[in-house]
């Protein structure tokens, strides 16, 4: 990415389409509106122009944004066309030859961070926005795009400093008159209330991980305990293949599904048992493997299949009782039928239920491995310089390290190579 240069990019979805936005931001926004709308208009207010400079290439709205006051910081504007191929490709082609520069997955979001617009935290929930695929989803990233997790961080970076301050001030001005020697009996308490506050968030960086990446739900059981058949009838969809062949299941299989606005990721597992084929054994240790890394493990009991591991079955945190449609019950809590649909709304509100109360209330900010790296070493630092305060140097560097930790998670030390990976799954025109 090259700064100092304007660039352009169409923002909206593929075309064609009924409008599409093409974007710009950059130095040469005003001369290229001019060249190409005939004039440069009113900031921040939609205005009907003709597109094209020797011929007329489309009719829109021309919308201006000049620096500091938008999204990048720098002088943007916006055109919204008719979403047609054709005269897209014909206005970005106008826009390159006049001097703007086609940009790059990102960029537009880099350069807001660049020029103080967005924080990286903010920037990671703008990322997840745009992902965002459930309600839940949504809530989560807009709370964390509008700067929710930032100033919760701010914050505590405001109080570390106004610690710093005072343990620094003995260590630089100890022989001045007007700074007292020893600490006030208020400076450990301070340490430890603040050490509480993030020990609490991380407390919520589980379910704010499992709503961003979703609750994964294990479907374990014997082989053709009813597995993928309920997999099928769950996803409304023939996803998994179903045959009386015990052991057709190989591999895990994952398919999302939406309940409640919460995104559950539905594992169909290969049957456990003493398996003499290596494909299957390998099926079957990865299907292990999966419900030790699940959240919620669900056992299917079936009437004409004999359990193959007790042990689990007793762990589960709910046994269901399939193929209730042959009419020979089995001891589980909830029996279900893929073939009739007997119980499976039941079957989704218990699956909802036990979510519920692995995501509690309101969705936690911290939704990242980063965010608990980052406040998990600001919380060490902190108990380090707690335990210090007889030797106020190391304390006073233990203090700095927790700063660090904090400044380091909102992008302002060693930002570099944690932007590169993140715009690198933006969209173009973002």
């Amino acid at each position: 990415m090259r700064s100092g240069d304007t660039i352009v990019a169409l923002s909206s979805g593929a075309t064609p389409s009924g409008v599409a936005v093409i974007r710009l931001s950059g130095p040469d926004v005003p001369a290229l509106l001019q060249a190409v709308a005939g004039t440069v208009p009113e900031p921040r207010r939609l205005t009907l122009r003709p597109i094209g400079q020797d011929s007329l290439l489309d009719r829109g709205l021309v919308a201006y944004f000049p620096a500091p006051h938008s999204f990048t910081g720098e002088d943007c504007a916006e055109l919204q066309v008719h979403g047609s191929p054709a005269g897209v490709k014909a206005i970005l082609r106008l826009l390159t030859a006049l001097g703007a520069r086609l940009a790059e997955a990102g960029e537009f979001t880099r350069r807001a961070f660049e020029n103080g617009k967005l924080d990286l935290v903010e920037i990671e929930g703008l990322g997840d926005l745009l992902d965002a695929e459930t309600e839940n989803q949504r809530r989560q990233a807009l709370a964390r795009f509008e700067g929710g997790l930032s100033q919760r961080v701010a914050d505590w970076r405001h109080q570390l400093l106004d610690l710093r301050a005072e343990i620094e001030a003995r260590l630089d001005f100890s022989d001045e008159g007007d700074v007292a020697d020893a600490l006030p009996e208020s400076f450990a308490d301070s340490i430890m209330a603040l050490q509480s506050d993030i020990i609490a968030a991380l407390a919520a960086a589980e379910s704010g991980r499992i709503i961003r990446e979703g609750i994964r739900v294990a479907l374990a059981g014997a082989p053709n305990a009813g597995k993928s058949s309920l997999l099928n009838a769950l996803a409304r969809s023939d996803i998994a293949i179903v045959t009386d062949e015990a052991g057709t299941t190989r591999d895990v299989r994952e398919v999302p599904l939406d309940i409640g606005g919460q995104l559950y990721i539905i594992l169909d597992l290969a049957g456990l048992r003493d398996a003499d084929s290596k494909a299957e054994a390998e099926g079957v240790r990865r299907a292990r493997a999966a419900i030790e890394q699940a959240d919620i493990v669900l056992w299917l009991t079936a009437p004409d299949i004999a359990d193959s591991d007790e042990t689990l079955k007793a762990k589960a945190d709910l046994r269901i009782g399939t193929k209730a449609d042959l009419g020979k019950p089995v001891a589980a809590e909830l029996p279900v039928s893929a073939a009739t649909g007997q119980g499976l709304e039941e079957l989704i509100a218990a699956i909802a239920l036990i979510g519920a109360s692995k995501t509690g209330g309101e969705p936690s900010l911290l939704s990242r491995e980063r965010d608990r790296l980052a406040l998990t070493a600001a919380q060490d630092a902190l108990q380090a310089a707690a335990a210090q305060l007889v030797q106020p140097e190391l304390a006073a560097e233990s203090l700095r390290i927790a700063s660090q930790a904090l400044e380091r998670l909102i992008g302002k030390i060693d930002a570099e190579r944690v932007l590169d990976r993140l715009f690198a799954s933006f969209c173009i025109g973002k």
